[in-house]
């Protein structure tokens, strides 16, 4: 038996975790999933919890871009450099963490199965250090974007009324569902409308995804809330600033911070294992 497996076993065997994780993705890019992960961090903190982001978008890093930051470290050092996990992790705004998933770094862009599992052997270590810790994923269905969602059991998936985020929003409900690790009564598919003009619109996004995932994938999304159009948003991310720091009374912070407190209060009774050890089984492929 080597290390790793080791390790694995270890981690199954562990069962006083309470930690949640969050994975936030999207069909396709451009919806905002990665403003709504970084100010939902925001929105944990001001509630007292301690908040790790963990940047899975390889070799296309946008956190650090949000937060204005420039991480010493990245992903790559602890894949070719031999770094801890704990190591290269970045302080951002409130004393929020963040993993950097490595910005212009080509061979971050093609991770192999191996090297996935050595990242998250590393990620066990966050239990200590973190209540939520929030995935922010790659767009698109791609095997690793499919594998890291599949990990957390609050999936979190944004979309706006565009047809075409719509469609690439349904691709991604279909590639989950049909994966062989979807877990249909431990999973919560929860759907994020961004850019919209109001509730009544969003609701109506949502009632286009429940009924076509109802019909084709026998799967119920559950809608979790919207993100409305606000040119307070726009300013932020145009001056790379966080809109619920930036502007806390605008539209879309309050928006997003109910969204936050939701994602707090909301039923899991499904969930049995809703936490980094679960990621870690799950991500490692183990059952």
């Amino acid at each position: 038996m080597d290390q790793a497996e080791k390790l694995r076993n270890e981690v199954r065997s562990r069962k006083n975790f309470f930690n949640k994780v969050i994975a936030v993705t999207s069909g396709k890019g451009g919806v905002g999933k990665t403003n709504i992960a970084i100010n939902l961090a925001v929105c944990f903190r001001k509630m007292g919890k301690r908040v790790i982001i963990f940047d899975a978008d390889f070799g296309l890093a946008n956190v650090e871009i949000m937060f204005g930051q420039v991480p010493k470290y990245d992903l790559s050092d602890l894949l070719y450099k031999g770094m801890r996990i704990k190591d290269i992790i970045t302080e951002g705004p409130m004393g929020i963490g963040f993993i950097s998933g490595g910005s212009g770094i080509l061979s971050l862009n093609n991770i192999s199965a191996d090297q996935l599992d050595k990242i998250v052997l590393g990620l066990e270590e966050l239990n200590d250090l973190c209540d939520i810790l929030i995935v922010d994923t790659g767009a698109g269905v791609s095997d690793n974007v499919i594998r890291v969602a599949l990990s957390s059991s609050e999936i979190l998936i944004v979309t706006t009324p565009e047809p075409s985020s719509l469609t690439d929003a349904y691709s991604l409900v279909k590639a989950l569902v049909m994966d062989p690790k979807f877990a249909k009564f431990e999973t919560n598919l929860r759907i994020v409308v961004n850019k919209v003009r109001s509730d009544r619109e969003a609701k109506a996004v949502f009632n286009k995804m429940q009924s076509v995932s109802l019909k084709f994938l026998d799967t119920r999304l559950k809608y979790q809330g919207m993100i409305p159009y606000d040119t307070a948003l726009d300013r932020a991310v145009k001056g790379q600033k966080v809109v619920s720091l930036e502007e806390p009374s605008s539209k879309s912070a309050r928006a997003i911070s109910y969204l936050a407190e939701s994602l707090i209060d909301g039923d899991e009774s499904i969930v049995k294992e809703n936490n980094i050890s679960r990621f870690f089984r799950l991500i490692s492929g183990k059952k």
